[in-house]
């Protein structure tokens, strides 16, 4: 089995590579590529790969670009720290979806999504579609969190918060009604579990509600000033290389 890592940030890279050498010690590994341009041509140069790894925010922009200039047949897992890309990613041959940081345990449900698949056309000429897909259909979205606070369990509706952000490298839940509650579980997982139409990964420090924002501002940089309707700790700024898919989610919800 030959595996492509296309990753720009190299110690990830080398974590992942460990992971699939332990998981397949018979596959050939190639990469890493760190960058859109990199990688076109380390595709374009040799044989397809039987499966790639792929991280979407590369060095020089989101790795959806290479799919516009070499063609891929083979499957992609695509291993990234943001969660708001993953439609785009299973139309570009997507077959799973890794938030960042993975485990072990991540990597190996991934490769075996990829036996799966392989096996289940292999065994069937004609392929059900609706099979396929329900191999692939998301566990459903929470509609609560359960917080510990003063001695207390309590649960916070999905419809209460604002948003999510780190804090003191702790995951935080601030509602609108300006109650703060912890969780024992990182942005990444936070991130993945709610929804993708009500929420928005602006930055590493924090997840929105779209029901919570006030209004958006041009600011230096090219970046976007997102101001919501209770006040945050620090400003809420977008990059550049994020602005056109966080205005792009703001329009098509």
């Amino acid at each position: 089995m030959n595996i492509t890592i296309i990753e720009d940030e190299l110690r990830t890279a080398k974590s992942l590579e460990n992971i699939l050498k332990e998981l397949k010690p018979s596959a050939k590994i190639t990469g890493p590529y760190q960058s859109i341009e990199e990688a076109v041509s380390g595709l374009s140069s040799g044989t397809q790969p039987d499966l790639i790894f792929m991280d979407i925010q590369l060095a020089d922009g989101l790795s959806f670009d290479i799919f516009k200039s070499v063609t891929i047949s083979c499957p992609v897992v695509f291993c990234t720290a943001f969660d708001e890309y993953s439609l785009e990613a299973f139309k570009s041959n997507g077959v799973d979806y890794v938030l960042k940081p993975f485990s072990k345990e991540d990597i190996a449900r991934a490769l075996g999504k990829v036996d799966d698949l392989k096996n289940f056309f292999q065994q069937n000429a004609t392929p059900n579609l609706d099979a396929l897909l329900s191999q692939m259909v998301k566990p459903a979205e929470k509609t609560s969190f359960l917080v510990f606070k003063h001695q207390k369990y309590t649960t916070v509706q999905i419809s209460q918060i604002a948003f999510f952000y780190i804090r003191n490298e702790t995951t935080s839940i601030m509602c609108f009604d300006g109650q703060e509650f912890s969780l024992n579980q990182s942005l990444e997982q936070v991130a993945a579990q709610v929804s993708q139409k009500q929420f928005f990964r602006v930055n590493r420090q924090y997840l929105v509600n779209f029901s919570a924002i006030k209004e958006i501002e041009h600011y230096f940089l090219r970046k976007l000033y997102v101001k919501l309707l209770i006040d945050t700790p620090e400003k809420l700024l977008i990059n550049k290389e994020k602005s056109a898919a966080f205005l792009s989610w703001m329009e098509n919800r």
